[in-house]
């Protein structure tokens, strides 16, 4: 029996969704992606909050399942897809779960603050128009430095943050790392830490993930 595609809502180029994507890619899930025109409000109109009472992207569903947050709806692809596609994505028994979430948890609350602060200033705001706030930068580029010099030790002596298979936690870096290293002129804070930099180059260049990179470029209309 087919079963029905699982829907996303967002643009491929907001960082939370592009990391809903590469899990969806990475295990192999058909997926349908839904456009929320952000520009016009569409993330604030009704029937959008009915899904995503914070008016976010992106939004998840699957059959009458709805979730939001973009880490919440990866662990979940995980386990309800565990049987296919890369089924060590999210690990394979507890200590392997708890080691990946361990990295999950390290990236949401150490490496994500001061990487989307300086996403958002320095790759963003000048799309935008909006000042940048050269006195936040470099604050949390010092944040992000403290977190890359942990994860410069940690990947010392494993080839990916939760062990020697890629995994969730590795993953759940690349949206904003992506943005970091092409899309401001950071990307030493990866390249130049040679652990950070073998690691990422790795990640980086995963089939799942280029095909995310593929859909965020501009169509020609």
């Amino acid at each position: 029996m087919a079963t029905t595609p699982v829907k996303v809502y967002g643009p491929p180029i907001s960082t939370a969704v592009s990391r809903v994507l590469a899990c969806l890619l990475e295990k192999g899930v058909d997926y349908q992606l839904i456009s929320v025109d952000m520009s016009k409000g569409e993330h604030k109109k009704p029937d959008y909050l009915k899904i995503q009472p914070f008016g976010q992207v992106p939004a998840f569903q699957d059959d009458d399942i709805s979730l939001f947050e973009s880490r919440a709806i990866c662990r979940y692809i995980c386990d309800k897809y565990a049987d296919q596609g890369n089924k060590g994505l999210y690990g394979t028994n507890p200590l392997a779960k708890a080691s990946i979430d361990q990295w999950l948890e390290a990236e949401g609350q150490s490496f994500s603050p001061p990487s989307s602060t300086l996403v958002f200033q320095l790759a963003f705001a000048p799309r935008m128009k909006l000042k940048q706030d050269q006195g936040v930068i470099r604050q949390n580029e010092e944040k992000l430095k403290k977190v890359l010099d942990v994860y410069e030790n940690r990947l010392g002596e494993s080839r990916f943050l939760a062990g020697d298979e890629f995994s969730l936690a590795d993953l759940s870096h690349l949206p904003n790392g992506h943005y970091l290293v092409n899309a401001t002129d950071r990307g030493e804070l990866f390249t130049s830490r040679n652990n950070v930099g073998r690691w990422w180059t790795e990640i980086s260049t995963r089939d799942s993930w280029e095909k995310v990179v593929e859909m965020q470029k501009p169509t020609a209309n």
